[in-house]
């Protein structure tokens, strides 16, 4: 059986995202599973466009029976992320309305110098 938690401590740049999406399509025990790396790919996403490229970031998934539980934490708990309603014309505003359309739910846990985003997606 494959390791049920994986962690990464990176910097959030743009060729990490489908690097990490590489590296996660082997970690699931039957193979790539989308779902996990569509959040991940807007979670790492989100804290490039708001926070900046280059800042770090620990991306930990963890799979338990039933669920995988996605986090990204990073050091700014004072950025929250928000779930807007993008229009037709919008290019962006949509990745967090993704995440939660997949997800079961998902949320924020805040620290005194760091925050963390997290989802849990069913198993299958």
């Amino acid at each position: 059986m494959k390791d049920p938690e994986i962690e990464f401590t990176l910097l959030a740049v743009p060729k990490a995202v489908p690097e990490l999406r590489r590296t996660l399509s082997g970690w699931h025990p039957h193979g790539p599973h989308p779902d996990v790396q569509l959040c991940v790919s807007e979670l790492l996403s989100n804290v490039i466009r708001h926070l900046g490229e280059g800042t770090p970031v620990t991306v930990r998934l963890t799979r338990a029976p039933g669920r995988i539980r996605v986090a990204v934490t990073d050091p700014d708990p004072r950025a929250w992320p928000l779930l807007r309603s993008a229009g037709s014309d919008d290019e962006t505003g949509r990745g967090l309305a993704l995440l939660d359309a997949v997800s079961l739910r998902w949320g924020l846990e805040q620290g005194p110098d760091s925050k963390t985003v997290w989802c849990e997606l069913g198993e299958g």
